[in-house]
């Protein structure tokens, strides 16, 4: 996005596994017009220009680490919104071609939008989640501790009579006493 007569700039970088020679590179405005073409000789050289719109300049380098290839269109005016393609093309790599599109809006101001509503609602979203896990929490405590207690409660009313009941002629539920040894 780029505010109405400005200054906007188009980045486009590339890479090279084997390095470049004679490498050229074209700029084109909606994929016919042709707004900057150039030529780079090698790493070492700098680009050289072959033909340009006068409104673009080239700002990138490709001795440093980057090879920037990037332009400035100025004076932005409503009419350049569009697509922006960046185009290269590198002998070295069997003339392998390359393309990056950048898709510029020209806008009369910039507007900064208002989050003040949207801050409000997440807010209360927030509140609202966070509200219902601590209401979860507290259930779940609530019930664990009726749980334990109800399960207390369990352990006093059932107890064992310890009584044998091989006198009644049933199994006996204890095990057999034995006589103590005799001395």
């Amino acid at each position: 996005m780029a505010l109405n007569n400005s200054n906007v700039l188009l980045p486009c970088t590339f890479t090279t596994c084997i390095g470049f020679q004679d490498l050229v590179f074209t700029w084109y405005f909606n994929s016919t017009e042709m707004i900057y073409h150039g030529k780079i000789k090698s790493k070492a050289s700098e680009p050289f220009l072959v033909g340009r719109n006068p409104r673009v300049e080239f700002v990138g380098s490709t001795t440093g680490k980057d090879n920037n290839i990037s332009i400035v269109l100025k004076n932005v005016e409503f009419s350049d919104a569009g697509k922006y393609t960046c185009h290269v093309r590198n002998p070295k790599e069997k003339n392998a071609q390359h393309n990056a599109t950048i898709f510029l809006t020209v806008v009369q101001k910039m507007v900064e939008a208002d989050n003040t509503v949207t801050l409000i609602i997440v807010g209360v979203v927030g509140g609202l989640i966070g509200l219902l896990i601590l209401f979860m929490l507290i259930k779940r405590v609530v019930l664990f501790i009726i749980k334990k207690t109800q399960d207390g409660k369990k352990e006093c009313l059932v107890s064992s009579s310890g009584n044998d009941n091989t006198e009644n002629g049933l199994a006996g539920s204890k095990a057999e006493q034995k006589a103590p040894p005799k001395a």
